[in-house]
């Protein structure tokens, strides 16, 4: 059964992946990036091998998700998935369903920071990843839609659309705040470990949260990407290796983002910021 751990891009994903993994697969708890390779990313090719050859078609990909997910479950045992897919539906095929999910942990990321991640993570000016953030039809890599044959289509919506469909009428949900797992590290720690214990029972000490916490930090994290043990980066246009941990605080907008552009972005996110407390 599968416990999506889903999010928009760059809203911390990585960073909750890199904590379930140190709290479930480390036996002390010290983080280190080959534990994320324990949490597999939903939907890659090879989820669909033998099922269909054309993987860019999302509509023909849709009729597969279910089956798919069934081989994902055939082993009978709970396992984690990154996504950053909506949750969505086309035709009568849906993204998730109650036969193979019981669970979800949710990211979500003030948009106004999300946006210039999102533009340094995929070589894109502001105002192109702001397109992207805006559009009901984007998808997970933009520079991909001139050569659509290049991989497997990542729905994303607008950052509204996704919010909406993960956090709404989704059951056995955990909400975290990125904001808040920067702010509060130690307290949204033991919601993730009350959430997953209801489903997998982790032994915990003190000793253990602590390394998990230190490990885990957006600096340590840093440090071990320049050193090389990073393997999820993107490259440029020119082959260059795109740092994957560049912005990592929260309000950084504010001394980036003009002020015509937050407003834009305030003005069309306000149902969503109001209701996060992000404006």
């Amino acid at each position: 059964m599968i416990i999506w751990v889903a999010s928009y891009p760059k809203s911390g994903n990585t960073l909750v992946r890199s904590i379930l993994s140190s709290l479930i697969y480390s036996e002390d708890g010290n983080f280190n990036f080959n534990l994320l390779k324990k949490i597999d990313q939903y939907p890659q090719n090879h989820h669909f091998e033998g099922l269909i050859n054309k993987f860019n078609d999302i509509d023909e990909l849709s009729k597969f998700w279910t089956i798919s997910q069934d081989k994902l479950n055939l082993d009978k045992k709970i396992k984690f998935l990154k996504t950053h897919h909506l949750r969505c539906g086309i035709g009568n095929y849906t993204f998730t369903n109650s036969k193979n999910t019981i669970g979800t942990i949710y990211i979500v990321r003030d948009p106004r920071d999300v946006i210039i991640s999102f533009a340094q993570h995929h070589s894109l000016s502001i105002e192109e990843a702001k397109s992207n953030m805006f559009r009901t039809d984007s998808y997970e890599f933009p520079e991909r839609e001139k050569n659509p044959d290049l991989a497997l289509r990542t729905l994303l919506g607008s950052w509204s659309d996704h919010y909406n469909s993960w956090t709404k009428n989704n059951k056995n949900l955990l909400f975290i705040k990125y904001e808040n797992l920067i702010k509060n590290k130690k307290s949204e720690l033991s919601r993730i470990i009350k959430f997953v214990n209801n489903y997998v029972k982790i032994p915990i000490s003190e000793t253990k949260i602590n390394n998990c916490i230190n490990s885990t930090t957006f600096e340590s994290m840093k440090q071990n990407e320049e050193k090389g043990l990073f393997e999820e980066n993107t490259y440029d246009k020119n082959g260059k290796k795109i740092k994957f941990f560049n912005y990592g605080k929260e309000g950084n907008w504010k001394s980036v983002l003009s002020k015509e552009l937050v407003l834009n972005i305030e003005k069309k996110f306000k149902k969503e910021m109001s209701e996060l407390k992000y404006i």
